[in-house]
């Protein structure tokens, strides 16, 4: 699996699709069809090729006439998503990073989970993947992509939470995306192995608002769906 990682460190190659005719995509499939959601925002949405075709799937079979915000901050995958759902006036996409630079995790959080806790990551060398992640903050900059995406979503359109977020965008901003879309009737996480969603599986398995509905840790490099519970 770690080549999924090289493959995605370079913002401005288009990848293959990861979640894809397997369990977590069935799954996406079936809560946008069968799900009360209204609200959806898709963390990390690539082409669209992907989770973007489950959740794009399910939601035209849903009454709730419900609005899928999709992010994305690679400029060439972006225009593959925006020219791939067109047609679809329900899909919103965006060109812009979740949260603002100063917001990615930090080289000593990196450091510390890569020495304690064995993922794949530990198959490349610890400065390959800090490169990793001053390429996403050089490519911010670099490239012009606007930051706070998500607090963006909800201020335009008057939100106060999601129906259904998933998260599945950088390795290094999954954390402080939890924070932003906490509250969420459904959160589903992806790469729940490595270091983008293992805390926040944790965090959220640990948490009394919410309930672990579904949990795969052998599927690539797993997933968990959350549901709100809270009254």
């Amino acid at each position: 699996m770690v080549e999924a990682y090289i493959a995605n460190a370079g913002l401005d190659n288009l990848i293959s699709p990861e979640i894809k005719q397997d369990q977590f995509y069935q799954l996406i499939y079936e809560l946008a069809q069968e799900a009360d959601v209204k609200t959806v925002l898709e963390i990390g949405s690539s082409s669209g090729q992907g989770s973007t075709a489950a959740l794009v799937s399910g939601l035209r079979q849903n009454p709730n006439r419900a609005t899928l915000f999709c992010l994305e901050i690679s400029k060439p995958r972006f225009a593959h998503l925006q020219q791939r759902y067109a047609q679809d006036s329900f899909v919103k996409c965006y060109n812009v990073s979740t949260v603002a630079m100063e917001q990615f995790c930090s080289e000593a959080e990196v450091v510390e989970f890569y020495n304690t806790t064995q993922t794949v990551l530990n198959d490349c060398p610890l400065e390959r993947i800090l490169e990793w992640r001053s390429q996403e903050i050089n490519y911010l900059r670099d490239a012009g992509v606007a930051t706070g995406g998500i607090l963006q979503i909800k201020q335009e359109n008057k939100l106060p939470d999601f129906d259904l977020v998933l998260i599945d965008g950088s390795e290094f901003t999954a954390r402080t995306e939890l924070d932003l879309v906490y509250g969420a009737k459904l959160i589903l996480l992806d790469d729940i192995n490595v270091f983008k969603n293992y805390g926040n599986c944790q965090k959220l398995a640990a948490d009394p608002n919410y309930t672990l509905l579904v949990h795969n840790s052998s599927l690539r490099n797993g997933f968990a769906i959350f549901e709100w519970v809270a009254e």
